[in-house]
């Protein structure tokens, strides 16, 4: 047995023997403490804000909040002063600024409140004193070296200076660490020298700004008012809920798997026997080192203020998810971002490995990270929920006409927004949306639609006869008498849909689990938006010389966008070819690959839009394009090469020794006059598997060339990447998956499927 193949075999005994963590929940006198009670506790909110600031001054921060007034010296030494005091008496030693540069994850530089204050006595004598500050101008920027991430040329070396700047609209927090450290993180946007935004953070907070902007020019057309009386709605924000998914295995298993640990997916690898195909995972019974670890890390999210609903298995082995409450879309980032963090910590802390690749195993289902988004007022009433008589609320068929316009207008720019390397092996299976972008409204608000475009009472689908719809549900009967009276959506869902309405919401259920929800948030902020504002424009033409709109002149615009809108609407199977093909009927794009998403981002008509409405400069776009595309390549080249040294220097090994062993066992046979049929019969299939991968490592290299030789332009060099190493490494992974049925489990080096989806 093989030294690998050992390390193998105690990974997986150590895995069964090994004690799990103990980790007490909260307590006081003995008893449990509700997590309403410790929620948020190590957050700096505006509760802690509102205690340490005079009236005036908290007054002038939250105008500051709301982008009404500059924060002035004073009142940000402070909140300084205040947080600081704050977070060191929960231990925090160091602070930093918490951002989000081009790379998928959060970024973070500490900074010690230890500073050292130099005094001169008499006779020149100096006094060097350590004290702990923390000042304003410290609070509201710092400085970190832009031209080390991701910039698209904006930042070079002889050029590094950027600046993180503290986004008050999100709360500091502290954070625990190894060795009772602990740090307070302050959010953050990450900006150049000049201005230009070098994050994910930026953007999205325009594109808020922007989308609640138009939906307030809306609304002043649809609440009519007293002249001179202030508008009946002052605040609209957008909405968020991200539903995490995730993989989660022994990382004893996962340190032996090059591939996962370099890539964060299996490159090869057999299906095992067993996989999902009984269809008992999802919603099964949560095995117990898994609730451990998903416990422990909600205790830690509560008190870091996120609000964890669900947790639950997932469809395929060793896949789970974790969704919250709905936030505001910027804070919802932040915390989504938060709970890939701690889940990450405190896997680790009980011996598991967290993968929030979109597909870690091929074969069975890969993650998403459905974004269902929504927009609602300050006081709490949802712009898109559809009331009991749907026909008849203007307001919400306006804001979903508008949100459809969007999709139809701009669903290539929101393609290029889920656009990855690792995405792209999700999207358009048996399990993700396709990368065709149409909407699901459900039966019964089609029918809403179709009855208002063709001026005629609503069907009801409820009972026989024709009446109002009631979208609050109708009665199910289940023959039990027992059991209580069940509601029933009047929507079903469409699992198949990428931007499918759920009764008061859009699930953009196409994101990728890996990645940030702010990049395609931002680009659906901006496209709804546009068409806000466009609605709003259709409006006031149709009013004419009226100050509103009348009720005939919202039906007139509710029909026409009704009419301009039908193409992106359907309610069918999104995986059929009969959808594509009726798809590329309705002008509907189909994109298949990455760099041609991309490629959306700087199209005409998009880049327009987004310039237009400030949410990027001409220079941003180029910027992001270029990176996205550099990006793509890097991942693909990542894969190949690491594939081609897993082949090389693992498989390939392996069969040898097999091969060898096969060839020993003949001979032995043979000379001792028995018939060696079964192991030549073995020797023949295995010879030409290995002759096979070692071509395909020849043509692995052939395709990694192909990329270098298109190194200068990263466009060029994405769609090079798309075109060889793709179809390289799908042929050698064939090929080394066959062989893995084959080889001797003795002589084979790396844990397999069957030992990394079930623990």
């Amino acid at each position: 047995m093989s030294s690998a193949n050992q390390a193998r075999k105690d990974a997986i005994r150590d895995n069964v023997l090994r004690p799990s963590r103990n980790v007490p929940y909260p307590s006081k006198d003995g008893k449990p403490i509700y997590t309403s009670e410790f929620f948020g506790e190590s957050v700096f909110g505006l509760a802690q804000i509102a205690k340490a600031l005079p009236k005036p001054a908290y007054a002038q921060f939250l105008r500051k909040m709301r982008g009404g007034q500059a924060l002035d010296k004073s009142t940000a030494d402070a909140i300084a002063h205040a947080v600081r005091i704050w977070a060191m008496d929960k231990g925090a030693t160091h602070f930093t600024h918490w951002f989000q540069p081009q790379t998928g994850t959060t970024a973070e530089k500490h900074d010690a409140f230890l500073t050292l204050k130099t005094t001169h006595g008499q006779a020149g004598l100096e006094e060097v004193k350590a004290i702990d500050a923390f000042s304003g101008s410290q609070l509201l920027q710092a400085e970190p070296d832009a031209s080390s991430f991701p910039s698209g040329g904006m930042r070079t070396t002889f050029e590094a200076r950027g600046y993180t700047v503290w986004d008050t609209t999100s709360p500091m927090f502290v954070q625990h660490g190894p060795h009772k450290t602990t740090v307070l993180y302050i959010p953050s946007i990450f900006i150049s020298y000049n201005g230009d935004a070098l994050d994910e953070k930026t953007v999205l907070l325009r594109s808020t700004e922007q989308v609640a902007k138009a939906a307030l020019a809306v609304l002043a057309l649809l609440e009519p008012v007293p002249q001179g009386m202030p508008p009946q709605t002052s605040v609209v924000y957008t909405t968020l809920g991200t539903e995490q998914e995730y993989f989660l295995v022994d990382r004893a298993l996962y340190v032996l798997r090059p591939d996962l640990k370099i890539t964060g997916r299996t490159l090869i690898g057999a299906l095992p026997a067993k996989h999902q195909q009984m269809e008992d995972h999802y919603f099964g019974h949560i095995p117990s080192r898994v609730l451990a670890t998903m416990s422990e890390a909600e205790l830690e999210l509560y008190k870091l203020g996120v609000p964890i609903k669900t947790r639950h298995n997932e469809v395929a082995p060793q896949q789970f998810e974790l969704a919250p409450i709905f936030e505001e879309t910027s804070l919802a980032v932040d915390h989504n971002l938060l709970t890939m963090d701690i889940l990450s910590k405190i896997a680790h802390r009980n011996n598991l490995k967290v993968l929030f690749h979109e597909k870690p195993f091929k074969g069975v289902n890969g993650s998403g990270k459905h974004c269902n988004w929504s927009l609602s007022t300050g006081s709490g009433e949802n712009l898109l929920d559809p009331t009991i008589k749907p026909e008849t609320n203007y307001r919400f068929l306006l804001f979903l006409l508008a949100t459809l316009d969007a999709v139809q207008r701009h669903g290539g720019l929101l393609r290029a927004g889920i656009a990855s390397a690792s995405n792209e092996h999700r999207l358009g299976a048996n399990e993700a949306p396709p990368a065709i972008i149409s909407a699901f409204l459900g039966e019964h608000l089609t029918e809403v639609l179709d009855s208002i475009e063709q001026s005629r009472p609503v069907k009801n689908f409820s009972m026989p006869g024709i009446r109002t719809i009631k979208l609050g549900g109708t009665a199910l009967d289940v023959m039990v008498s027992t059991l209580p009276d069940i509601s029933r959506d009047l929507t079903d869902r469409n699992r198949t849909s990428p931007f499918a309405f759920t009764g008061n919401k859009f699930e953009f259920r196409a994101v990728g689990s890996k990645q940030s929800p702010s990049f395609p948030m931002t680009l659906l902020n901006a496209a709804v938006a546009s068409s806000l504002q466009d609605v709003a424009e259709a409006l006031r033409k149709a009013a004419g010389d009226k100050a509103f709109p009348s009720d005939v002149d919202k039906l007139k615009v509710i029909r026409q966008y009704i009419a301009s809108t039908k193409s992106v609407r359907f309610e069918g199977d999104n995986y059929s070819d009969e959808w594509k093909k009726e798809a590329a009927k309705r002008g509907l794009l189909n994109i298949t690959n990455c760099p041609d998403a991309f490629d959306q981002i700087v199209e005409e008509k998009n880049s327009a839009m987004l310039c237009k409405l400030g949410i990027f400069s001409k220079s941003e776009l180029s910027s992001r394009h270029y990176i996205l595309m550099e990006r793509y390549s890097k991942d693909l080249l990542l894969e190949a090469n690491t594939l081609r040294t897993l082949l090389a220097q693992q498989i390939l090994p392996a069969a040898f020794e097999y091969r060898a062993a096969l060839a020993a066992s003949c001979a032995q046979q043979q000379e001792i006059k028995l018939s060696a049929g079964p192991e030549l019969k073995t020797l023949n299939l295995t010879t030409p598997l290995v002759e096979s991968l070692q071509s395909w490592i020849d043509k692995l290299d052939d395709a990694i060339n192909q990329v270098y030789l298109a190194a200068h332009d990263p466009s060029k060099e994405a769609r090079a990447s798309a075109k060889y190493l793709l179809p390289a490494m799908e042929g050698a992974r064939e090929v080394a998956d066959e062989l893995e049925e084959i080889i001797a489990d003795k002589y084979f080096p790396l844990p397999k499927m069957s030992e990394l989806l079930w623990f």
